[in-house]
């Protein structure tokens, strides 16, 4: 959408273009969506650079959160001299940037006296779409349209609107881009919504990600009974934070636990999904895919049941059974 042409490596297949990986013949530009497991990101030298987040992760490769934390501190000293570091405002992290690199902050809506360098403010939603001011040091671009209406998007859509204006693109640019922009596959992807139930389906796989994903089902739906179904998404991750999974799951009506998908590991004694449902507060049940799809069946033949938000939840292979559940309850 922009005059600025670049090239792009997602970590997730775009739903405006089908693939994940973008190519122009005339762009010195790359969009890199960096991974911090196995340090991979260490291996960049980025002219410019978000960080949405230093909530710790992959403690198998860091051994704890000042681990982790350090090797995002690491990573803020490979921008390139002349650059920028764009950090969410509040991250508990030290840059270690080089001099003549500028840092700039960044947030979703923010209101009082300590506001960051980008955020959004009066934001209104109708007609079950989201509108708001985009504000950038000295300029503000009203009444923005956010072309996928679910709220955290917000907050990622003002980090991404800031490394664009930082680069040049222009006012009309960016407005007509984010109206555009449809989201990536399996990130919170809208696919049954009508007045009986909604379904949607996101990638969220560790505490903050379900957190933000409940929060936005809630924005969206409320008033609406949500049971979440997740699928836990390797051993170590769910033991080292099964206090957090279980809390942030507590805040659905209901969930529904599938079991854990291994990835690249072997099972760890004692640490399974009957192990997140014994922390789990609200209604919860262990159920297998084929249980599952049963028990929506179930469900969705229930003409009883009022108005209600479904969610499948978690990073293995738990997107297979998305074309079959969408069938259900259409």
């Amino acid at each position: 959408q922009s005059d600025i042409n670049t090239n792009a490596f997602l970590g997730g297949i775009s739903n405006n273009y089908g693939t994940n990986l973008l190519l122009s013949k005339d762009s010195n530009y790359v969009v890199v969506e960096a991974d911090e497991y196995d340090r991979s990101f260490h291996q960049l030298s980025p002219y410019m650079a978000v960080i949405t987040s230093v909530d710790p992760d992959h403690l198998d490769v860091y051994g704890d959160a000042e681990g982790f934390r350090e090797g995002f501190e690491y990573f803020t000293s490979l921008v390139k001299k002349g650059g920028a570091l764009l950090l969410k405002q509040g991250l508990k992290i030290t840059p270690r940037t080089a001099k003549g690199v500028k840092i700039y902050t960044y947030g979703g809506v923010s209101e009082g006296s300590d506001l960051p360098d980008f955020y959004a403010k009066n934001v209104v939603v109708k007609n079950g779409e989201i509108y708001f001011d985009f504000v950038a040091p000295q300029m503000t671009i009203a009444n923005m349209r956010l072309g996928v209406p679910v709220w955290v998007n917000i907050e990622n859509s003002v980090a991404a609107m800031a490394i664009a204006w930082l680069n040049g693109v222009s006012e009309s640019e960016l407005r007509i881009g984010l109206a555009s922009y449809s989201g990536v596959y399996r990130r919170f992807n809208i696919h049954v919504n009508n007045e009986r139930v909604a379904y949607i389906d996101d990638y969220a796989h560790h505490p903050t990600e379900i957190h933000k994903s409940i929060e936005s089902m809630r924005r969206l739906f409320a008033d609406r009974h949500l049971t979440v179904i997740f699928q836990p998404h390797l051993y170590t991750r769910t033991r080292d934070f099964a206090d957090e999974f279980a809390k942030e799951l507590s805040a659905a009506d209901e969930v529904l636990l599938l079991p854990i998908y291994p990835a690249r590991e072997e099972p760890i004694e004692g640490v399974d999904s009957a192990m997140l449902q014994r922390k789990i507060t609200t209604k919860c049940a262990l159920l297998s895919k084929d249980q599952l799809i049963e028990e929506l069946k179930h469900r969705s033949a229930d003409t009883s049941r009022k108005a209600e938000v479904i969610a499948t939840v978690g990073a293995g292979d738990i997107d297979r059974l998305v074309p079959t559940l969408t069938r259900i309850l259409m």
